[in-house]
């Protein structure tokens, strides 16, 4: 499927990586050719005002969720290596790496470790070479640091980033809330927040020491991010992501044993909250993503603890972080960056921004538009959405890929 016609978005308010500029942009086989008017012969698109994106690059997701993506403006997904069997085989990840094209192009992330075990480095060089974009440790936190401090020099070696997922499972394992009052009240198993700046606090050591690049999937409490704003401060190649849940909600969400709200990592205090939105602000956090992890009713629907965690996160990635902007948090330019740019720069794809030469990956918004998040009409294959009920504002209404419109 490629682009047939050149066509020109015109009237548009363009998020540019320099600011906002209106004006029009032109899509010609298959790339963005440049931010001009209309020629002849081109198909005419008119935006009306609205913002003419780039398509979002979602990294970290553990479904290929195409409708959802779609719904949510993304055209391209970077997938966990947790799958069944794992993608820590290069065959499997080739086959991955093909999977979503022409309409979603899937960008696999290698298990760091055979089987996800956490024991014995995978083949990652040839799961490189087969399309694996970056190395992931999966759900799981690498306990054993010899095999951690191997991986990243490994990584290093290959120019790949670690992505990494930052929780001490000596302490985290088995928990399903973070401790406090909350969990204390519900009587639910719980683990410190320090299991996450400790697990931090490792892997970057060791990412200095080995000299590679490390993303810490989630960072959710002040003291993890603490050691990532210090971290960077020094030189370190470390970034950090969050999920829209960890800075919209609070374990206070948790209180009526909904498991929609069972999360991993948990949601946290309201200080770890506001700390998040810190983050986000001064920059401590690179990348925002979905998490987008749908479950049915047969993982949701168990008591609390035995519930799966995980949330159907992609079709409330754009209005939930388009919040951010309307709260003076961050402005357009770097909500979409933290969307798409940072993770197509973490991913290497030339994407996530509106440049000549770059892929025509396009989406248009109306940032304005009202609507309710339902967990029964979503496009997703599940609706285990945390913010069920909730109105939102903002919503892709067109999304091009290589300059094909896809809806």
């Amino acid at each position: 499927m490629k682009q047939q016609r050149a066509i020109a978005i015109v009237a548009g308010r363009l998020v540019t990586p320099g600011g906002i500029r209106e004006g029009s942009i032109r899509l010609v086989d298959g790339r963005i050719a440049d931010f001009a008017d209309a020629r002849d012969g081109d198909e005419i698109v008119d935006a009306g005002g609205r913002l003419v994106a780039p398509g979002l690059v979602d990294l970290g997701v553990f479904a290929v969720d195409k409708p959802a993506f779609r719904f949510g403006g993304i055209t391209r997904a970077a997938l966990m290596p947790d799958q069944n069997p794992p993608l820590d085989y290069a065959a499997r990840v080739n086959f991955i790496a093909k999977s979503g094209k022409p309409d979603l192009w899937v960008h696999p992330l290698a298990a760091a470790t055979v089987g996800l075990a956490g024991r014995e480095l995978a083949e990652i060089a040839l799961m490189r070479d087969a399309g694996a974009r970056a190395i992931a440790t999966g759900r799981h936190w690498i306990a054993d640091s010899g095999v951690m401090l191997r991986l990243l020099q490994y990584a290093a070696m290959l120019d790949l980033v670690v992505i990494s997922h930052a929780e001490d499972g000596g302490l985290g394992g088995g928990a399903a809330a973070t401790a406090g009052e909350i969990a204390t009240r519900l009587g639910l198993p719980s683990a410190p927040a320090e299991a996450e700046a400790l697990a931090a606090a490792r892997d970057i050591a060791l990412a200095e020491l080995a000299g590679a690049r490390l993303h810490l999937r989630q960072v959710t409490t002040r003291g993890a991010l603490d050691l990532v704003r210090s971290a960077k401060a020094r030189g370190v190649a470390v970034t950090a992501g969050v999920t829209p849940a960890h800075f919209m909600l609070s374990d206070l969400a948790t209180m009526d044993f909904r498991t929609f709200a069972r999360l991993s990592p948990p949601l946290r205090c309201e200080d770890d909250r506001q700390a998040v939105r810190e983050a986000i602000a001064d920059g401590t956090i690179d990348v925002i993503a979905s998490g987008h992890d749908p479950h049915g009713p047969e993982d949701k629907r168990l008591p609390f603890a035995d519930a799966a965690p995980g949330m159907a996160g992609a079709e409330t990635l754009l209005p939930m972080t388009l919040t951010l902007v309307r709260d003076g948090v961050v402005d357009l330019p770097r909500a979409f960056d933290l969307m798409a740019g940072a993770p197509a720069r973490m991913l290497g794809v030339e994407a996530g921004r509106l440049e000549p030469g770059t892929e025509a990956d396009i989406v248009l918004i109306d940032p304005d538009r009202p609507w309710v998040i339902d967990c029964r009409k979503m496009a997703a294959t599940a609706g285990n959405t945390p913010f069920d009920r909730q109105p939102a504002q903002g919503r892709a209404t067109a999304v091009w890929k290589g300059g094909v419109r896809l809806s």
